[in-house]
């Protein structure tokens, strides 16, 4: 019995350290700044196309506020109140 408990704890534990480094921040909220296109089309309100511009434009200006989104073309106001509070901007490390 002992040794499936050590063995659920190791599981879980490696299973934690996967996911050390996602683009995802202690709120959980999306870092604009290091998301996939993957992760961003996750997002209620994104799909993939508006997720590939997001990053698109990352490739030429870093985000320094969410509510940047607003300067890409299909994105405006309404989406980003509605992905606000899913969003972060971090620095890259």
């Amino acid at each position: 019995m002992r040794k499936v408990k050590n063995l659920l704890v190791t599981g879980l534990l490696v299973l934690a350290l996967c996911f050390v480094g996602l683009p995802v921040s202690a709120q959980g909220k999306v870092n604009l700044n290091t998301a996939t296109v993957e992760q961003l089309a996750e997002l209620k309100g994104l799909g993939e196309v508006k997720s590939q511009k997001i990053v698109e434009y990352r490739n030429q200006h870093k985000f320094t506020s969410v509510g940047q989104i607003v300067e890409i073309n299909g994105i405006g106001d309404k989406t980003l109140v509605k992905l606000r509070d899913q969003l972060t901007v971090e620095e890259q490390e």
